[in-house]
């Protein structure tokens, strides 16, 4: 069984989730190592609803709010020279990055 190195992506901007994901694969290609994703997982949506008014006096008005957390999974070949590479990447403040090797 080939080994790989599972990275993990999450966060709630889309926008830089994708974009460091177009890098590693970027690296990974460039170094010549074979690369699976970026996969999309489900979006985990966290819902709140809040009364409007404070007291509880007046009409039952409730405010929506919603935060969506996006994930990608990436699966590449562990060479020496491409885990160097990603690992000196600048990641974005809000997003989180979890590297596992497998075998």
């Amino acid at each position: 069984m080939p080994q790989f190195a599972r990275i993990k992506l999450t966060s709630a901007n889309v926008e830089q989730l994708d974009r460091l994901a177009k890098q590693i694969r970027e690296i990974a290609e460039k170094t010549g190592v074979k690369c699976k994703g970026p996969q999309p997982l489900p979006t985990r949506r966290l819902k709140i609803t809040t009364r409007k008014a404070p007291t509880g006096e007046g009409t039952h008005t409730f405010d929506h709010w919603q935060l969506r957390i996006h994930r990608r999974i990436l699966d590449v070949e562990p060479s020496e020279r491409t885990m160097r590479q990603i690992t000196r990447l600048e990641i974005p403040e809000d997003v989180k990055i979890e590297l596992t090797l497998t075998s």
